[in-house]
């Protein structure tokens, strides 16, 4: 008999949620549970939970859809956080994703000035009084950050301080199968008193090449062989310094950015889809390449009036400023300057801020506030520069071949199953998944962990297969 380990087999494809049970090999507690990514991931690799903290309203109806069953189950909804004290029976693992608002671009950026900062309080509190084996906590990459680090380094010397080896590092759930590129910082730690604690890894990126075609509803699916060129060709003197992980600066982007306020060989201005002649393209450009230079005013992005516009453009007249006001791409504002009327780049125009080729590598990260992202529902051959952006109108937007991301798309995007029961409403299943965790980077760091802790007894034992 030769025993097989689970560890070295294939890639992870996760099928119907697993029935609740009291069956399973390891315990966890699931704290700020959400809608459960970490209790799918979790109960796939053979943990029972004893009990779950939520308490959005919204969030513990879909929770207890999924998971509680039958109703009337003794498996309780802990309650707020900050009430949680010692739990009645020992538990192997602890896990939750922190809110992560207060570290987010996307939020205030207060930290700990923030009460759901100060919430990671309540979870070393909580750590100390029940002193589980592990825990996994999960939050944004934003942490990680200069202004955020101090208050990184206070959270895990408090949590090393109660007796754990704690470690962390920014996974991406594009390198566990998903195309959607999502980073989030995950901090383990695992008790000194586990004789091999010193040997957990994080896991490693799974090596496939997932395309946004596999996830979303009612799009083609077909691969398209792009083609390098000389950065100068795409970008001319502008050549940005660094890009995305998917931005390529020798290949054409496989997205459009529509934008009146920023510049590229796949942004789609406002003039691009209203009827303009090649001067009032040219009076456009000179606004956008000059709004942001700090001579004309402290903002990112200002206002500039006739005069300075002349400064740039000798012969300009202000006519042609009014005409494009008439045309709704200009607007005048306080001491008679000028903006674009589309000048915030998550507006974008028309209520689309960015339209993503099916065959594209990966999505942006997800986020609960929603977006104005759309994903075109045939991909685009064209591969010359030139004219790419013109095919794009008139192949893919003046027809309307593209399609909202819908929330079961979000879904799939995040790694739930299908069988997974979402909210009524799509604007509040989008936001809940949003802000979950993406499940198959929990699955792979849940299995990595559950390596080491298999030296007091808990490793599943399905993980291990006997083969003759």
């Amino acid at each position: 008999m030769q025993q097989l380990n689970l560890f070295e087999l294939e890639p992870v494809h996760l099928g119907p949620l697993p029935p609740s049970s009291s069956g399973g090999k390891f315990t966890f507690i699931d704290l700020f549970a959400g809608i459960g990514g970490f209790r799918i991931a979790l109960e796939r690799l053979g943990g029972r939970c004893l009990g779950y903290s939520e308490i959005d309203a919204e969030a513990i109806a879909v929770y207890q859809k999924n998971f509680i069953t039958p109703v009337g189950s003794s498996e309780r909804n802990l309650g707020d956080v900050q009430k949680i004290g010692k739990l009645p029976q020992s538990v192997d693992i602890i896990v939750g994703g922190v809110p992560c608002q207060p570290w987010s671009i996307a939020g205030k950026i207060k930290g700990f000035e923030d009460n759901r900062g100060k919430l990671w309080f309540d979870v070393i509190r909580i750590i100390e009084l029940n002193q589980p084996k592990a825990f996994i906590f999960e939050n944004v990459k934003g942490l990680m950050e200069p202004r955020h680090r101090k208050s990184l380094d206070a959270i895990v010397t408090e949590l090393s301080q109660l007796g754990y080896n704690v470690r962390f590092k920014v996974l991406n759930s594009y390198d566990f199968g998903l195309p959607q590129d999502r980073d989030r910082i995950f901090i383990v730690g695992i008790q000194n008193t586990i004789k091999n604690h010193s040997e957990f890894r994080f896991p490693e990126p799974l090596g496939e090449k997932p395309r946004l075609s596999d996830c979303i509803e009612g799009v083609e699916r077909r691969a398209i062989q792009k083609q390098k060129f000389p950065p100068e060709r795409l970008f001319g003197d502008r050549i940005p310094a660094s890009r995305g992980r998917f931005q390529k600066i020798d290949e054409l982007n496989d997205f459009f950015l529509f934008s009146d306020v920023r510049d590229g060989h796949t942004t789609i201005h406002s003039w691009d889809l209203i009827e303009t002649t090649p001067r009032e393209q040219e009076i456009c450009l000179t606004l956008l390449r000059n709004r942001r230079k700090k001579k004309y005013g402290p903002k990112d992005g200002n206002p500039l009036s006739c005069e300075h516009l002349q400064g740039l453009i000798p012969d300009l007249e202000i006519d042609e400023l009014e005409t494009l006001v008439e045309k709704k791409i200009l607007r005048q504002v306080q001491s008679e300057k000028y903006e674009f009327v589309n000048s915030k780049i998550s507006a974008g125009i028309n209520g689309v801020a960015k339209i993503i080729l099916p065959h594209a590598d990966a999505i942006g990260t997800l986020t609960a506030t929603g977006m104005r992202d759309y994903i075109a529902t045939c991909s685009l051959e064209c591969q010359d520069p030139n004219c790419y952006k013109q095919e794009f109108i008139e192949k893919i937007y003046k027809p309307r071949k593209f399609k909202p991301i819908s929330a079961r798309d979000y879904a799939r995007l995040q790694g739930f199953p299908d069988d997974f029961v979402m909210a009524r409403r799509e604007a509040i299943a989008r936001k809940q998944f949003g802000n979950a965790v993406s499940v198959p980077v929990v699955y792979y760091l849940v299995r990595s962990l559950l390596e080491v802790l298999s030296e007091v007894g808990i490793f599943p034992s399905f993980l291990v297969r006997e083969t003759v």
